[in-house]
């Protein structure tokens, strides 16, 4: 970068040419969020473009920024500081990632540049002055062949293909069979739109599955046309990658929440897997859902749309219901001969166990005779249970009452294993402390008894029931991507299912008491995603697959489980929540804070006429938090996050220093 131009006293001079940059700065306040002009200096004219970061003073302080455009004047009216330096000339905010953050932000209630962190990765130097290489040629349209055994199960299937070929607008939520090897359908439909010239998106819920989608990708486009992003690369390496995607090196782009901004060019096709994931929600502020910014970027770019998965959302309901989107659905004749065959035993059958080896591994019989069967057809077996670790829950032997930590009231939880023969005390799971010498406050006895058992304890039992089996477990920091399919029994938590080799024999759904018992909106919906995730990895019923789901058979979610049904279950959610006045039927926003701060930011509120406020009520036992939900119609979501915003720029221009955090449609209502 050239030095200063300055004249004989010292000073700059102005670009000759749009001497005025409009600036995005890095403060996040939310009566801050406008852009300010600065003055361009004439050595920074040709670096200083649109999408460039640069170095400001703001407030006395030096701090990053986005240049949105050149200009030739200023209204400000007096005079303009200039930008202390360019910090690179990469244009890395493309006017399109610009105009989608900015629509993001306003809808949930959030401010430009917080969208900018989670869309435009850290600046590493050295990657950015490498070349990016040359963009591939579009591949071949996927042949018919691969297709004949995949699309056309679906019976809209083609329709969607033919659609992305042509360059139409669809829209579309995909109900993928029991077993499908959705990554190749999906590839298949990344490589329809690539043969046409334009860009592809595709975003899925961890790295274990953008590995499975880039690989199959990477067969039908080449590896030089697909690109993967996700956290785990690395700064340096996902720069590299995400400056290719810019400069224009590459058309498929596979990526975890954050590559839903990617700047992908001439998008054609957007597509999220697996949209209940809570990984798709974003835990920064303003706590996005890849699938509404997707929807979002598909009416701003005119790209095509696909909502994927086993299950099926309230939210991705309403697009299909209010006729944003056509659902593709498998016929039902289809689904009966791809679905395992699923049963359901409640805690009243429990009392029919009569082998000793299935009480000892906590199993009814059905499940146990299912494991055994497969496992004597050389499967293995997958075994899902809601929490990881040995005994994550306690509570007294004698009176039921869970136990607390007498340091900081944190619950306690059986570490697993032993020091010279002589079982681990209890622990304390927030401050770690151990509780050797335990005694009840309620009732003063010592015994202890399991509220809840890991996968850690399950696999010692299961491996006491099943002698000579192999046991290996997946979950937490040791998650499994795939095992081969030998017999062998696989104990995993929710969402770490490992894909077998040619699929399980059998799939055990335990202690569906744990996600269906949850004080949560989604509970039933969450329960039966994850179900439906595990359940898919089996073989279909034909060839022997079982699923047994432990739970009572007559709630809804078990029974579409058992008939293999999501968009029933859907349909009565969105119902449901329609009655009752819940998302998706409505907008609503969550306010989290202190007593006083919630009260002082409803009382700055200014809310549309189908504007209603419940609560506050306290999040904790001490009172210290409380929550209060403000809810509209749909028609007026707008409307509410504007009152949002403005209510957070009256609290952050006041300095007010007790926080408050504000969710627009939150996962978690109660």
């Amino acid at each position: 970068m050239a030095s200063r131009t300055t004249t004989r006293r010292g000073e700059r001079t102005p670009a000759e040419v749009l001497p005025v940059a409009r600036v995005c700065v890095d403060v996040p306040l939310a009566h801050l969020d406008r852009p300010f002009d600065y003055q361009v200096a004439s050595d920074q004219a040709q670096d200083a473009v649109p999408g460039s970061r640069v170095r400001v003073r703001f407030a006395g302080q030096l701090v990053d920024g986005y240049v949105l455009e050149r200009v030739e004047e200023t209204e400000y009216g007096k005079k303009l500081a200039y930008l202390e330096r360019v910090t690179s000339p990469e244009p890395v905010l493309s006017p399109e990632v610009h105009q989608l953050a900015r629509v993001v932000a306003d809808r949930f209630a959030g401010t430009l540049i917080d969208v900018l962190r989670m869309a435009i990765p850290p600046r590493h130097a050295r990657a950015e002055g490498q070349p990016s290489p040359e963009p591939a040629p579009p591949p071949a349209p996927p042949p018919a062949a691969p297709l004949a055994a995949g699309w056309t199960r679906y019976p809209f299937g083609p329709n969607l293909l033919d659609a992305l070929l042509t360059g139409r607008q669809a829209r579309a939520v995909w109900q993928a069979l029991p077993a499908e090897d959705w990554p190749a359908r999906l590839a298949e439909a990344a490589a329809t739109v690539a043969s046409t010239g334009k860009g592809v998106l595709l975003v899925v819920p961890d790295h274990r599955d953008v590995t499975r989608v880039h690989a199959a990708c990477a067969a039908l486009v080449g590896e030089t046309g697909v690109v993967a992003l996700s956290a785990g690369l690395g700064p340096s390496e996902r720069y590299k990658r995400w400056l290719a995607v810019l400069r224009g090196s590459v058309r498929v782009v596979v990526g975890t929440r954050g590559a839903a901004f990617a700047p992908v060019a001439d998008l054609g096709l957007v597509v999220v897997w697996d949209d209940g994931d809570d990984l798709h929600s974003e835990p920064r502020m303003p706590y996005p859902n890849v699938r509404d910014v997707l929807v979002q970027r598909a009416h701003l770019t005119g790209a095509a749309f696909i909502a994927g998965g086993f299950a099926r959302t309230a939210e991705a309901q309403l697009l299909v219901e209010s006729n944003w989107a056509h659902e593709v659905v498998a016929a039902r004749e289809t689904l009966r001969t791809a679905a395992p065959r699923v049963a359901a035993v409640g805690d009243s059958d429990w009392q029919e166990v009569k082998d000793a080896a299935a009480r000892t591994a906590r199993l009814p019989s059905i499940a146990f005779d299912a494991a055994r069967a497969a496992l004597a057809a050389h499967a293995p077996v997958l075994i899902q249970v809601p929490r990881r670790g040995y005994v994550p829950a306690l509570a007294c032997g004698s009176c039921r009452a869970a136990t607390r930590c007498r340091r900081c009231a944190g619950p306690l939880a059986l570490p697993g294993g032993s020091d010279d023969g002589v079982p681990r005390p209890p622990y304390c799971r927030w401050c770690g402390a151990t509780e050797a010498a335990y005694r009840c406050p309620a009732c003063g006895s010592r015994k202890l008894r399991a509220q809840i058992v890991g996968a850690k304890r399950t696999a010692e039992e299961l491996g006491r029931a099943f002698t000579g089996v192999p046991v290996r477990t997946s979950g937490g920091d040791e998650v499994l991507a795939s095992v081969p399919g030998k017999p062998a029994l696989v104990v995993a938590t929710p969402g770490a299912e490992p894909v077998a080799e040619g699929g399980y024999g059998a799939v055990l759904l335990l202690d569906g008491w744990s996600l269906l018992g949850r004080a949560d909106l989604r509970a039933a919906e969450e329960a039966l995603r994850r179900w439906m995730t595990a359940a898919a990895l089996a073989k279909p019923g034909v060839e022997g697959g079982r699923v047994v789901v432990i739970a009572d058979s007559t709630l809804a979610p078990v029974q579409a489980l058992v008939r293999w049904d999501p968009v029933w279950h859907a349909r009565q959610e969105l119902a449901a929540r329609t009655e009752l006045g819940f998302p998706p039927a409505v907008r609503m926003a969550t306010v989290d804070g202190s007593p006083d701060a919630v009260a002082a930011l409803l009382d700055e509120l200014r809310l549309p006429p189908t504007g209603e406020v419940l609560g506050p009520v306290p999040l904790d036992e001490e009172g210290t938090k409380e929550r209060a939900l403000v809810r509209v119609s749909r028609g007026e979501g707008r409307a509410l996050a504007l009152v949002l915003t403005e209510a957070l720029g009256v609290r952050s221009a006041r300095k007010d220093l007790d926080p408050v955090r504000v969710k627009l449609d939150p996962l978690e209502v109660l």
